[in-house]
C-alpha cells in the first residue's frame, strides 16, 4: 500500500506509523490519516512576522500613540520575543470585547496589554505561564481614600461605580456591586478623567494601572494596591492547544527572568 502524506508537523508521522499497523493488521476499511496542524511557532518564523493584538489602551502594558505605534511593559517585552524568533512584531488593534473572539478567528498568533488570567478565558485559549501578579485595587480622588477601603465600603447606594466594557474589570464590578449605581464606560482612558470631573466616584482596575494613573493623574489615588480586593494574575493569551508555542513563549519568558531582562522593562515603567 502506499500513501502519500505531507507532513506539516513532526507529530505527523505518527498518523503515518498508525496507518502501517493497521495495515498490518488487515484492515480492509480506508484508512484516514489525520494531520497535526503546524504549530504557530514554526507558522511565525516561516512567514517572519509575529501577528500581536492589542487593546492598546492599558497603561502601563499597551497604549497605541497618537501616531499609531504602541508602548508598554508588553511592547516592550515583545521585543524581546520577536528577537529571539528572528521575526518582526505586528500589533492588530482589537478591544477588550473583541480580544477572545478576534484571537480564536485566527487574526493573531498570541495577545498582549495586561490580560488578566481567568478560567473563562482559559476555556478557549491558552496562557503563558503568568509574568505578574495584579491584584484588583480602586482608584478614586485622593480626597475619598478613606470612603473606599474594601468593597463593602464601595458597594452603597451613593457611591458611582465606572467600569470598562468587555474585561475583567467589568466582571468584578458587576459581580461584587450590588447596590452602588453602575456605570458602563464606552473606553478605558477616560474613565480617569471622569472621576477627576466628579461625574464618577471608583473605578476598580489592577494595581499596575492604578499605581500608573496616579502618577499620570495628579488629585487620583490608588487605594491600597499592595493589598488588592482580589487576586490576580496577568499573562499572555495563546491559541488553544499549541503546546509547543505555549513551551517556547514561557520558556523565553523564564530565560529573561532569570537574566533580569524582565525585570528591567518592568521597572522602567512602574518605578
Amino acid at each position: 500500500m502506499s500513501l502519500r502524506l505531507k507532513l506539516q508537523h513532526p507529530l505527523a508521522a505518527l498518523g503515518l506509523v498508525s496507518a502501517s499497523l493497521l495495515a498490518c493488521a488487515g484492515a480492509s476499511a480506508q484508512t484516514v490519516v489525520s494531520v497535526v496542524p503546524m504549530s504557530s511557532l514554526d507558522a511565525v518564523q516561516q512567514a517572519g512576522v509575529l501577528r500581536i493584538c492589542t487593546p492598546g489602551d492599558y497603561k502601563p502594558f499597551s497604549f497605541q500613540k497618537p501616531d499609531g505605534t504602541f508602548e508598554g511593559i508588553d511592547v516592550d517585552l515583545m521585543g524581546s520575543l520577536t528577537a529571539s524568533l528572528g521575526v518582526k512584531p505586528e500589533y492588530i488593534k482589537t478591544s477588550w470585547s473583541n480580544l477572545m473572539p478576534d484571537m480564536t478567528a485566527g487574526k493573531c498568533d498570541m495577545a498582549v496589554g495586561g490580560i488578566s488570567v481567568t478560567t473563562e478565558r482559559q476555556k478557549k485559549a491558552f496562557f503563558s505561564a503568568p509574568y505578574m501578579v495584579n491584584g484588583k485595587t480602586p482608584v478614586a480622588r485622593c480626597a475619598d481614600v478613606a470612603k473606599y477601603q474594601t468593597v463593602a465600603d464601595i458597594d452603597k447606594p451613593a457611591t458611582r461605580v465606572i467600569f470598562n466594557p468587555g474585561g475583567s474589570n467589568e466582571r468584578f464590578a458587576r459581580a461584587n456591586f450590588k447596590q452602588a449605581q453602575m456605570r458602563l464606560n464606552p473606553e478605558n482612558l477616560t474613565i480617569f478623567d471622569e472621576i477627576l470631573a466628579n461625574r464618577a466616584d471608583v473605578f476598580v482596575t489592577e494595581s499596575a494601572e492604578a499605581i500608573t494613573q496616579q502618577k499620570l493623574k495628579p488629585g487620583l489615588c490608588a487605594i491600597n494596591p499592595d493589598k488588592p480586593l482580589q487576586y490576580g494574575e496577568m499573562a499572555y493569551l495563546l491559541p488553544r492547544g499549541d503546546v509547543p508555542f505555549k513551551a517556547y513563549v514561557d520558556q523565553w519568558l523564564h530565560l529573561a527572568r532569570a537574566g533580569g531582562d524582565y525585570q528591567r522593562v518592568e521597572s522602567q515603567w512602574l518605578k
